[in-house]
């Protein structure tokens, strides 16, 4: 129109045209009160003893539903605790550490006799050369009696991101650090898989004592930060 070379802004024609953007938004339970339940039903659920252990490790982790079920053990430090994903199984194609908490460990350090001498940590029960099906989370979140519109596997992201900062007061970009989102420190500096692995690893230990409070009704101190930051 500015330069003459048409009548009318054909935008208006457009309308439509395009098919709306889509909100990936996964249903997740986001407040502590509603979150002790489903941590209760988890600790009791009867099925799959590989995919309660998936469950557990979901809810202390939170990295992506395929980052879990593919994991290998050869990937995992028990003595170290910590557990380095790497760059081809990653969303944003960089590796990824994870810090393990010591209820991860143990909880890994029990699944270890079951599943140990292959190379998936959640191997499928049909085919120990192949990890468990994408669906094994999501189903047993249903045989809970949790629905599609309260929780999914990708759920225990959100859940996680929600409460450790709105509850536990944990600086966001270790939150999104550890959520494998591309973050830029405070003065702009690219994180690294190594960036602040100790408060890190300090966030995902009280992280999962806040999860075992949830379960016993204990009270829970939020986050401490260190005065330097």
């Amino acid at each position: 129109v500015a330069t003459g070379r048409a009548e009318r802004d054909p935008v208006a024609d457009l309308k439509g045209a395009l098919p709306p953007v889509k909100n990936n938004h996964f249903a997740a339970l986001t407040d502590p009160k509603a979150v002790a339940p489903l941590l209760r039903a988890i600790d009791g659920f009867e099925g799959s003893f590989v995919v309660k252990c998936a469950l557990k490790l979901a809810a202390l982790t939170f990295v992506r539903p395929g980052e879990l079920r593919h994991a290998e053990w050869s990937e995992i430090d028990l003595e170290a605790a910590r557990w380095e994903i790497p760059a081809e199984r990653m969303k944003m194609k960089v590796a990824h550490l994870v810090p393990l908490s010591t209820q991860a460990v143990d909880i890994l350090k029990e699944l270890h006799p079951l599943t140990g001498s292959g190379t998936y940590v959640f191997p499928c029960h049909r085919s120990p050369l192949r990890c468990m099906s994408e669906n094994a989370v999501n189903a047993a979140l249903r045989r809970m009696g949790f629905e599609k519109s309260e929780i999914t596997g990708h759920g225990f992201r959100a859940m996680a991101r929600t409460i450790l900062d709105e509850v536990l007061h944990v600086r966001p970009d270790f939150i999104e650090h550890q959520l494998a989102h591309a973050v830029k420190d405070p003065l702009g500096r690219a994180y690294n898989r190594t960036s602040h692995l100790a408060e890190r690893q300090k966030m995902m230990q009280t992280w999962a004592d806040f999860l075992d409070g949830l379960k016993t009704g204990a009270k829970v101190l939020p986050f401490q930060r260190n005065v330097s930051q």
